[in-house]
């Protein structure tokens, strides 16, 4: 009796690991294409565009056979395709090239100005989470009553006003009138050379390391500018999540739970959510991949050294090597956001998994 049941089971065992490995395989092509095409996106920008690179490095008054020499080393002077093959080389070993407004590394600029772009996304990210899903719960359950509207005109305002715009009312009212925050910037001067960080995190760092003022005055500079990212994020994870539970408070597994006699609260927090909840890992790995990229006119407004800034006044003087470099780190981190998201999403959903 045992050996008709071990063939099919062979078979099953089987047929799972080639599923697997397909799975695996068209995964790491996805990547790969994805990751590709926005290398040559970004190369065909930085050719495309009116600036010489050559003459940003050497400025406008070089002498001609400097400019051709420094072309020549440059390696301008080849095929396109050639230089897209040394670009991709270079990419994908970090060499950015060396940024003309810094005169450092641009990957070396990166790594220090990123942390600063991550603490901000990501307190950003925690208070939209925080408030966005109750909201949107709370909308849910009270569909067409004056709650519902609310969330939706609150969810609405953050989706309409340009956030450049509430950025600077912000300051007007919260610092410059209450006093409740600090001034534009990440850390007071009396701290900057005090202080010594070691992840770049500075709440993480200040918080490890027991110095107290050094916390208070990080998290004063930062709750403002992460407390408006944290209400567009809100915007987005309160309406996809009004939306996710409505379409689970009409499935039919609510009405059993109902006629079983469950409580209201058990249905709503119990059920409903934990299936919505699946959908909506990958609304907030993407609204917090959208604070990541999108936060440039918040680091502008409150003059915070994260990448964003640091792209912005790249780009302003035509520093074209720090611009690329921080795109592709910017649209890397989206790709992982995204794969990770996927993962999540998979882990999550038992029908995923089954496929």
């Amino acid at each position: 009796m045992s050996i008709p049941q071990t063939v099919p089971t062979a078979g099953r065992t089987r047929a799972r690991a080639n599923g697997w490995a397909k799975s695996i395989l068209r995964f790491l092509v996805i990547i790969v294409t994805t990751y590709l095409g926005l290398l040559a996106v970004t190369f065909f920008i930085g050719r495309v565009i009116p600036i010489d690179p050559v003459l940003a490095v050497l400025g406008d008054r070089a002498p001609a056979h400097v400019v051709e020499r420094t072309r020549e080393l440059m390696g301008f002077n080849k095929p396109l395709y050639v230089q897209f093959f040394i670009y991709v080389q270079d990419a994908l070993t970090g060499n950015f090239g060396t940024s003309v407004l810094t005169t450092n590394p641009v990957m070396a600029d990166i790594r220090r100005v990123f942390p600063a772009t991550l603490e901000l996304a990501t307190l950003g990210t925690i208070i939209g989470s925080l408030f966005g899903v109750p909201l949107g719960v709370l909308a849910a359950v009270k569909r067409g009553s004056i709650a519902d509207q609310i969330v939706r005109v609150v969810g609405l305002v953050g989706y309409s006003v340009p956030i450049f715009w509430l950025a600077l009312l912000s300051l007007l009212f919260f610092y410059a009138k209450l006093r409740w925050v600090a001034y534009p910037g990440r850390i007071d001067i009396v701290y900057e050379y005090s202080f010594t960080p070691v992840t770049g995190l500075y709440l993480l760092d200040s918080f490890w390391q027991g110095q107290w003022d050094v916390f208070r005055d990080v998290f004063r500079h930062i709750i403002l500018p992460a407390g408006l990212l944290g209400y567009f994020s809100l915007a987005y994870i309160s309406r996809m999540t009004r939306s996710f539970m409505l379409n689970e408070l009409g499935q039919e597994y609510i009405v059993a739970a109902r006629a079983k006699g469950l409580s209201e609260t058990r249905i709503i927090w119990g059920h409903a959510l934990r299936n919505a909840a699946v959908p909506l890992v990958t609304v907030i790995a993407l609204s917090y991949a959208g604070l990541l990229e999108g936060s440039v006119l918040t680091e502008t407004v409150f003059a915070w050294p994260g990448l964003g800034l640091y792209i912005t006044n790249s780009l302003q003087n035509a520093d074209m090597n720090a611009v690329l470099g921080g795109t592709i780190v910017i649209g890397s981190v989206f790709i992982a956001i995204n794969i990770l998201s996927d993962l999540l999403y998979r882990t999550l959903d038992p029908r995923t998994r089954a496929r």
